[in-house]
């Protein structure tokens, strides 16, 4: 194994990357680095689907766990803090798996992205509210998809006000971490085996369902009241993702409880087509199609023998 590899395990919300990435690390000496834009918080274990303490004593796990969700937080400060983890991991003679499907901080890793010193384009406002008049706002929702899409995720097509400031966010830094147009180049310390784990679309649907279901059961509304609690509103970024926010309208009063989850279903099964969008299109990736296999100690058998042909 060459001392810049590191391994990629990519995939939609619910496939199973964690397992997944538990089991390449305990074959390969590897320590895993989440990327996920959820599980670096605090106190959101349930909706984040965070690693249990049981997988965590499987595999050292970084970048999870550690950031209070009142605070804010860049991606540039994740490239930051995650390149440098997986420096001093390379440095140890050990493999990094990279694993989660947030795609922007996966481009952060993967691609030279300057953040410093970024500044906003000006004209680009303009550009918007033209193209949102000509188009409608669902041609600038599109953009936003294909720049970061957890925010569109988070933000309606008819805020138009809102999806264009975060267009003109992304632009002015954050923005240039799209691989797709070769506007950037790929970051030359590191040699990613990059794997994108993927399901039949029906087994994937239901194994999203039962595990929204799983979250309520294991106490989902309880959690989000603590952090209600805690001073944390619909307007805090931590409380924007999928599962949270639809609990908050439930307990604010705008919804039934069964509205709620079948919301928080629906939006994690849209979640995860867009995540699969995303990432066919990076060049390298490699597609493992998990229900090939009968069962799941089958499927990890053929991925594990997989990897050992590739690293």
């Amino acid at each position: 194994m060459n001392e810049k590899r590191i391994l990629v395990i990519a995939g939609p919300t619910a496939v199973g990357k964690t397992e997944y990435a538990i089991e390449a690390a305990r074959a390969f000496n590897g320590e895993i680095v989440s990327c996920d834009s959820m599980q670096l918080y605090k106190y959101m274990d349930i909706g984040s689907a965070k690693p249990s303490q049981a997988e965590r004593s499987q595999a050292v796990h970084h970048m999870i766990d550690f950031l209070d969700p009142r605070e804010e937080f860049s991606v540039a400060r994740y490239q930051e803090m995650a390149r440098r983890t997986i420096d001093e991991i390379l440095s140890r003679g050990k493999l990094p798996v990279i694993s989660g499907g947030t795609g922007l901080y996966l481009n952060s890793i993967l691609y030279d992205m300057d953040f410093a010193g970024a500044s906003g384009n000006p004209g680009l406002r303009d550009e918007l509210k033209a193209k949102a008049a000509a188009e409608g706002p669902e041609s600038l929702h599109r953009m936003l998809s294909e720049l970061d899409p957890d925010a569109a995720e988070r933000i309606h097509p008819n805020n138009v006000k809102k999806v264009i400031r975060a267009i003109e966010r992304l632009e002015a830094g954050e923005g240039r971490v799209r691989p797709f147009d070769g506007n950037i180049s790929e970051n030359p310390d590191y040699d990613p085996l990059m794997v994108c784990l993927t399901r039949d679309r029906e087994e994937l649907y239901d194994r999203i369902n039962r595990r929204v279901d799983a979250l309520v059961e294991a106490g989902l509304i309880d959690e989000v009241k603590k952090l209600t609690g805690m001073g944390l509103t619909a307007e805090d970024i931590s409380m924007k993702g999928i599962g949270y926010k639809e609990i908050i309208e439930y307990l604010d009063g705008e919804t039934s409880l069964d509205e709620a989850v079948d919301k928080i279903k629906k939006n994690t099964r849209h979640y995860a087509k867009r995540q699969l969008t995303w990432l066919r299109r990076y060049d390298r990736i490699n597609l493992f199609d998990l229900s090939a296999y009968l069962t799941d100690q089958e499927a990890k058998r053929g991925f594990i023998s997989w990897l050992e042909k590739k690293l």
